[in-house]
C-alpha cells in the first residue's frame, strides 16, 4: 500500500487530487491510503517518516511547501516530493530539497498521472521495506534496514531503530510473522534481532550497536548458524 499525503490549502484542489488518487488505484490495482493537511505546518509537526509520497502545494499561508519540503528532508530523506503550483518559477526551487516533479494548476489527470507513474517507479526502484507499526496517536513507518531489534517487554513492544526507540502494541510473534524472510532471528523471548547489525558474538551475547543483547541457550547454537548463513562466512 503506498502512503500518500496532500498538503494543499485549496479545497477544491485537495479534492481532485482525492479523486485522482482513488480513479489512479482503482485503474492501477494500487492500494493508497490518504491523508490531508491543509497547510505545510500542519504536515511538518509531529512528522514521522510515514509517507511515501508528498504532494506539496508550494503556496500556502502559514508555511510555504518549499520551506515544509526542507523540514521534511531534515527528517526523511526517502519521502517522495511533488510540488503542486501554478507557477513554473517556483519549481525550479525544488531541487533543492529533491524533488522529484511538479504539476501546474489546473492539474489535468493526464499530466497527474505521468508524475505519480514516475514516483511510483522511483519507490518500486529503491526496493526498500518498510514496517508500518501503531503508535500512540497514530503510526509510524520504519525502514526494516534501519531496525536495530524488536525488544518485547510484558504486552509492549520497543523498536530499536537509528531513528530513535518506538514504543507499540502487539506480540513477538506478530511482528516475527510480519519480518520472516527478511533475516531476523530470535535471540531469546525478549529479543527479535536484525542480523545485517549484528557486530559480533561475546559471552553469550549479540553485539548490536552497542549493545550486549542475551542470547538463550536454547537458540544460541541456531543463532549463530543463521548469522553465518547471513554473512556468508563462519563466525568465531
Amino acid at each position: 500500500m503506498l502512503h500518500i499525503a496532500i498538503v494543499e490549502d485549496d479545497p477544491s484542489y485537495a479534492r481532485q487530487l482525492q479523486d485522482y488518487l482513488g480513479r489512479y488505484s482503482r485503474e492501477s490495482g494500487e492500494p493508497i491510503e490518504v491523508a490531508v493537511y491543509t497547510d505545510g505546518d500542519e504536515i511538518v509537526e509531529g512528522y514521522r517518516a510515514q509517507f511515501d509520497l508528498i504532494l506539496l502545494d508550494v503556496e500556502m499561508p502559514f508555511l510555504d511547501g518549499m520551506t515544509a519540503a526542507e523540514e521534511i528532508r531534515r527528517r526523511d530523506s526517502e519521502v517522495v516530493i511533488i510540488f503542486i503550483t501554478n507557477m513554473a518559477q517556483y519549481a525550479i526551487k525544488g531541487y533543492a530539497v529533491d524533488a522529484l516533479d511538479y504539476v501546474l494548476k489546473p492539474v489535468s489527470y493526464f499530466a497527474f498521472t505521468q508524475r505519480l507513474e514516475r514516483a511510483v517507479a522511483r519507490m518500486k526502484r529503491r526496493e526498500r521495506k518498510y514496517l508500518v507499526i501503531p503508535v500512540k496517536g497514530g503510526s509510524q513507518k520504519v525502514d526494516v534496514s534501519l531496525l536495530y531489534y524488536v525488544e518485547s517487554q510484558g504486552h509492549t513492544l520497543l523498536y530499536h531503530t537509528a531513528a530513535g526507540v518506538y514504543s507499540s502494541t502487539g506480540t513477538m510473534k506478530e511482528v516475527e510473522a510480519r519480518l520472516e524472510g527478511l533475516h531476523f532471528f530470535r535471540g531469546n523471548n525478549g529479543y527479535l534481532i536484525n542480523l545485517e547489525h549484528v557486530d559480533g558474538v561475546q559471552d553469550g551475547s549479540a553485539l548490536v550497536h552497542g549493545e550486549q543483547l542475551q542470547l538463550s541457550r536454547p537458540r544460541r547454537a541456531a543463532f549463530m548458524e543463521a548469522l553465518t548463513n547471513y554473512l556468508g562466512e563462519v563466525v568465531k
